[in-house]
């Protein structure tokens, strides 16, 4: 991939996609082969020095304290990625410096109106946006999504895209989603997956117009269009 690209992965359940995301992100090691971020080998690096490196990611499922303020989440999650998170002593014009970028995270995905609320409180739709913001508030290098629009309502899928495609460029995307119309808008390249191999790669048309793509995935109608 190239810095800077927005890619999605596609494919029918159990074609691999969070397998695949798991080995790129140090939580699952893999059976052969190597990983390389940054033009590094990380094959056995654990998943938080690899975010440390500049690698952050989301879940299916969100992974969220429910007790925490959603402004202490991100605070958090930004103390995770750092050297020295666990020292006692913690200086205040650092630590306001800290809370500061979590708050322009919270703006950057629309949850700044929430940031005294505790997450357990928020909607399905408020928790993606908190995870989001989590991740973006690391300052990531690449940034991995797996299945960002799942559950959402259509409002907040049209949020969540708008908020996608304002990334900064200097962030590379990767997400998994079963929603086309979320992924074939953001993705600039798509790579689709069967049964752990990749099948077909290319840009959003091409994909759109794959007979192999339609006939594992897609569907005919959605080249009816």
């Amino acid at each position: 991939m190239l810095p800077g690209e927005r890619r999605a992965i596609l494919g029918p359940n159990g074609a691999g996609k969070t397998t695949l995301f798991n080995v790129i992100a140090g939580d699952l090691a893999p059976s052969a082969g190597r990983v390389e971020l940054f033009g590094e080998d990380v094959t056995t690096l654990p998943s938080r020095a690899r975010a440390r490196l500049g690698l952050a990611r989301t879940y299916q499922q969100s992974r969220l304290l429910l007790g925490l303020t959603v402004e202490n989440s991100i605070y958090l999650s930004i103390l995770g990625v750092r050297k020295g998170h666990l020292r006692p002593v913690v200086l205040p014009r650092r630590d306001e410096e800290l809370r500061e970028r979590a708050r322009a995270a919270a703006g950057r995905v629309a949850i700044s109106h929430k940031l005294d609320e505790v997450v357990g409180s928020l909607s399905h739709g408020e928790h993606r946006q908190v995870a989001l913001a989590m991740a973006l508030a690391s300052e990531p290098k690449i940034l991995m999504l797996d299945e960002p629009a799942s559950g959402l309502s259509r409002g907040e899928r049209t949020l969540l895209t708008d908020l996608l495609l304002a990334l900064d460029r200097e962030i590379t995307l990767i997400l998994i989603e079963h929603d086309m119309d979320v992924a074939l808008r953001v993705a600039e390249r798509v790579t689709m997956m069967h049964e752990g191999r990749v099948i077909v790669e290319g840009t959003p048309s091409e994909i759109r117009a794959d007979k192999l793509v339609h006939e594992l995935y897609l569907g005919t109608a959605f080249g009816d269009e």
